[in-house]
């Protein structure tokens, strides 16, 4: 079925090598119910592009907290703290792309550099006009088409295709229309602020009197509302900020131990090893072995439907 502009088919898959290779692109047609809301915001290393189909949703970034409409085009760099909120009641649909590409390759690689600057945008989300959207999106609808022939070519077809969608975006990136709304009540507001100043300044020394100092609230009434808000206390969202952190550099880095632990904030290692340990199910150390293998895969494409 199509979806406004985009063609849509529940439970649909279609991928392109497997997650860790240089190059895979992974399309999940899907609905995301409320009860599947993830608990805290989380991170991978590849790319992740979201566009809901039908209700609203909201897209909390790195603490921030972004409304989205049907037809938004969210886009995720690796290694950044995100997580979806999706609304109570009938599961909205949506397309999730998952992907990673090669951009080294000779002669391109200040071409790819810009054209991957969409996903640095202060905020990554895209909202454009009926008719332009039908253009942007008309990529990713002929990868569906392209995903359902057999062809050895296929797996180039669609690389080629995700390509013209990112030049897209980029070409018409000053068209965007997305304006963030204020939405809810002022402290509510006021407590996602307060999220988005600790994932800027987590590596700091930040105290609950310290911050409600800055934000004009009392400590106490601080405490209360940001644990109503986020569902976490000030410091446990604190401590989960840093942690996440600490794993990125864990994965995707080769610094000591002790100077990510120092520079995500801790004061003491046996601090950081503890809270590392509550939070992770193992040591430090065991996180970054348990890194995936970046072995390569044989290149494949399917597309599946439910059974």
């Amino acid at each position: 079925m199509t979806t406004s502009v985009l063609t849509y088919e529940q439970g649909y898959v279609i991928h392109v090598n497997q997650p860790g290779d240089e190059l895979f692109y992974h399309l999940d047609y899907d609905e995301r119910s409320h009860d599947l809301n993830m608990e805290f915001q989380h991170f991978h290393d590849f790319y992740e592009v979201c566009i809901l189909l039908d209700r609203t949703a909201a897209h909390i970034i790195e603490g921030s907290l972004y409304e989205i409409q049907p037809l938004d085009i969210v886009l995720l760099r690796p290694s950044l703290l995100h997580k979806t909120q999706y609304p109570k009641g009938t599961p909205p649909k949506r397309l999730m792309i998952n992907f990673a590409m090669p951009r080294h390759m000779p002669g391109l690689e200040s071409g790819y550099n810009e054209l991957f600057s969409i996903f640095d945008e202060e905020v990554p989300i895209f909202r454009f006009p009926e008719e332009r959207r039908k253009e942007i999106l008309a990529p990713i609808n002929d990868i569906f088409a392209i995903s359902q022939q057999c062809s050895t070519l296929q797996p180039v077809v669609i690389h080629h295709k995700f390509v013209e969608f990112l030049c897209a975006i980029h070409r018409y990136a000053a068209e965007n229309g997305y304006v963030r709304e204020e939405t809810g009540s002022s402290m509510s507001r006021r407590m996602y602020a307060i999220a988005s100043y600790i994932h800027s300044h987590y590596q700091q020394d930040l105290s609950l009197d310290e911050v409600s100092r800055r934000f004009y609230v009392s400590a106490h009434h601080l405490s209360r509302q940001f644990n109503r808000v986020t569902g976490f206390t000030f410091t446990e969202y604190v401590q989960m900020t840093r942690i996440r952190n600490a794993q990125q550099l864990l994965l995707n880095s080769s610094e000591k131990i002790t100077d990510i632990a120092a520079q995500c904030g801790f004061a003491s290692f046996s601090q950081f090893n503890r809270i590392f340990n509550k939070q992770s199910g193992m040591s430090p150390s065991a996180y970054r072995r348990s890194r995936p293998s970046q072995s390569k895969h044989e290149m494949m494409l399917v597309g599946e439907r439910p059974q």
